[in-house]
């Protein structure tokens, strides 16, 4: 987390301009190279419910970011744009704790037992305990909760 209003500012940044630029196109080639991931994790079995929940985290994100610009108001879309930021994070690491996992179970014939079997551990971690947090974080950004941005600056 980025502190002193940088982490606002970052994930304003995210849903306001990055996810949008060009149509959309970056936030598709990402998505592309994260199914493409799935689907070489869905071949093996030990690792095909976490591409299942890849793939449906992606998805999760790519309805919340359509949900949050459907009014077309940037207030309304930007109200939670940190939880939207936190969600598409814990995507990105989810698909690179699946590419490890890959990784771990097809190339690394040399390495030692325990160190597949750390790397195996962190990604059930990941899956288990982390990537679960997203559905919460996105049903703000999917309703566009006005909670946080209707309060006062007084308030504060």
């Amino acid at each position: 987390m980025i502190h002193e209003g940088a982490h606002g500012i970052q994930a304003m940044d995210l849903l306001g301009r990055k996810v949008l630029m060009e149509g959309g196109r970056g936030l598709a080639l990402l998505s592309g190279r994260i199914n493409a991931t799935v689907g070489r994790a869905k071949e093996v079995p030990e690792l095909s419910a976490y591409a299942d929940a890849l793939a449906l985290a992606l998805q999760q994100v790519a309805g919340a970011t359509q949900a949050a610009w459907s009014t077309g108001m940037p207030g309304d879309a930007l109200a939670n744009a940190v939880p939207y930021m936190q969600a598409f994070g814990h995507t990105v690491l989810a698909w690179i704790w699946l590419d490890v996992a890959l990784a771990a179970l097809t190339l690394d014939a040399t390495k030692s037992i325990a160190s597949t079997a750390g790397r195996l551990g962190a990604t059930r971690y990941f899956y288990h305990y982390e990537l679960p947090k997203i559905g919460a974080w996105l049903n703000v950004v999917g309703s566009r909760d006005q909670t946080c941005a209707a309060l006062p600056e007084e308030a504060f």
